[in-house]
């Protein structure tokens, strides 16, 4: 499975900095995106016990509510997939949604609690699927995805 982070990228723009935002503040470990890759990964340790393994792509940045990302996908028929995606705010919810290339909702239900959400998908044809990762309550949280497959 590949994402294609540079269309990703895109759809979520880029804003320039504010005069007024251009000191650096304190360093926050609990707000870094090692500790929202460590709790999607956490997230998804359970399934590893089921064969799932963990996929080398993943996706961190920062996610501002109103501003969804959509990270293209490509999935492989026969595997089954899991996502997580995660931030450090407990005032944060997240949501993600599957869908297949046509636009359709595709996968499970997906799965949330405070800064933390889950989605599967077991795909009966290989092709394009698209990921979509939003923010449904909070301002904006340094956020990570990651996956695996079986």
């Amino acid at each position: 499975m590949r994402l294609t982070l540079p269309a990703a990228l895109l759809l979520i723009g880029a804003t320039p900095l504010a005069a007024n935002d251009s000191k650096p503040s304190p360093v926050n470990w609990n707000e870094t995106p090692q500790c929202s890759r460590s709790r999607a990964l956490e997230s998804i340790r359970p399934f590893r016990g089921e064969g799932y393994q963990l996929r080398d792509g993943y996706w961190t940045g920062v996610l501002k509510r109103s501003q969804p990302v959509i990270l293209d996908l490509h999935l492989f028929s026969g595997n089954n997939y899991w996502f997580s995606a995660a931030n450090c705010d407990a005032s944060t919810r997240l949501k993600l949604s599957l869908f297949d290339a046509k636009g359709q909702p595709a996968g499970s239900v997906p799965l949330a609690e405070p800064s933390r959400a889950t989605a599967a998908i077991s795909v009966a044809r290989s092709g394009r699927y698209f990921l979509r990762l939003e923010m449904t309550e909070g301002d904006k949280a340094e956020t990570s995805m990651v996956y695996s497959y079986k």
